[in-house]
């Protein structure tokens, strides 16, 4: 009886160890242990990080409640040995399972990176990694390697035409190469067939509509003029005219604070300064937008081959057929400049 009653008290002892150790094992797995005061959170996680520089980086901004649970379940999940670099979102409540879970398939929270008014290779370089963790120098060495530029089909001045400004959704981890294949991919699939068409019924190439839309982007804010000053250009070219933009000789100085540009400059030389060299210059003076694409593919037909802004300062132009009428409207401006006080 004695015998029977020890067995009954050590079965019932056992089968309770055995729902506390399930409970305990179903809340280390299942219940909250991501505990955050807002609805998200981000957590970066560096290249080769080991468990410990994980969960010392979650306890110090907070985001585990318990570090002892979250280790064991790392482990048991083999998260240790497959800890991935990245950006990730962590939300309010999750659990330990989700959590490692969500780490170790790598799933990362993408950032927006957005870059606009472009001019140098370095304004792209700082504007490409500001929420990237590949840093200035390693973008701007591969913008100057001639053998890399090749690769993508561009050489180390029209390799800037390759980057088409706008917002794109990236991994914060993308290494340089992947940053450029990302690039490459967004410039194909912008030159579709039909941009290509419209291109080679201009006699350009793609590069070269990009050049000719920098010019006209640098010459005018106003969307609704640029095709009007890309139809400009286009005649001077076929016309066989030196383009004479000023934005070109602003560029060739690299005096992007110039309000007014003299004579004294137009005689700097520069290959990018089109009072001097006939054709287009050899590269972008800017990264040109997809309205200033759009522009030069889509230019406006007319007998302009003249320009001048207008006087009242909105950012405007006047545009001549010939060179009497130019002169006209260039004194103009330059009477309202010098009622400013505006002489360099």
């Amino acid at each position: 009886m004695k015998f029977q009653n020890l067995k009954a008290a050590l079965f019932i002892g056992f089968s309770l160890l055995i729902i506390m150790l399930s409970v305990y094992f179903y809340q280390i797995f299942y219940n909250p242990n991501v505990l955050i005061n807002s609805k998200e959170a981000i957590l970066y996680i560096p290249e080769d990080a080991s468990i410990q520089q994980v969960v010392d980086s979650m306890r110090q901004r907070r985001y585990l409640e318990d570090v002892v649970s979250f280790m064991f379940v790392s482990k048991l999940l083999d998260y240790n040995e497959n800890i991935k670099a990245g950006r990730y979102k962590l939300t309010k409540e999750m659990s330990n399972l989700q959590a490692i879970r969500h780490l170790r398939a790598g799933i990362q929270a993408p950032v927006r990176v957005t870059f606009n008014n472009i001019r140098l290779k370095e304004d792209l370089a700082k504007k490409l990694t500001r929420n990237l963790k590949t840093s200035q120098e390693e973008i701007l060495n591969l913008l100057n390697d001639p053998s890399y530029t090749q690769k993508f089909g561009f050489d180390t001045t029209t390799i800037m035409t390759m980057f088409i400004p706008n917002t794109y959704e990236m991994y914060w981890s993308s290494t340089p190469e992947e940053i450029f294949e990302r690039m490459q991919y967004e410039y194909n699939r912008y030159w579709n067939d039909e941009r290509k068409a419209k291109a080679d019924s201009l006699g350009l190439s793609p590069t070269e509509v990009s050049i000719l839309a920098s010019i006209v982007q640098a010459e005018t804010v106003k969307n609704d003029e640029k095709p009007i000053v890309a139809g400009l250009y286009i005649n001077r070219l076929e016309k066989g005219m030196l383009l004479e933009s000023d934005p070109t000789v602003v560029f060739a100085l690299r005096n992007f604070g110039m309000k007014r540009v003299l004579k004294r400059h137009l005689k700097y030389d520069s290959p990018y300064n089109t009072y001097k060299y006939g054709g287009l210059p050899p590269g972008p003076i800017n990264l040109p937008e997809p309205s200033s694409l759009a522009a030069v593919l889509n230019y406006e037909r007319h007998n302009y081959i003249y320009m001048c802004a207008k006087e009242d300062f909105s950012g405007y132009h006047r545009f001549a057929s010939n060179y009497r009428q130019h002169i006209n409207n260039a004194r103009k401006y330059q009477r309202a400049l010098n009622r400013r006080g505006v002489y360099k």
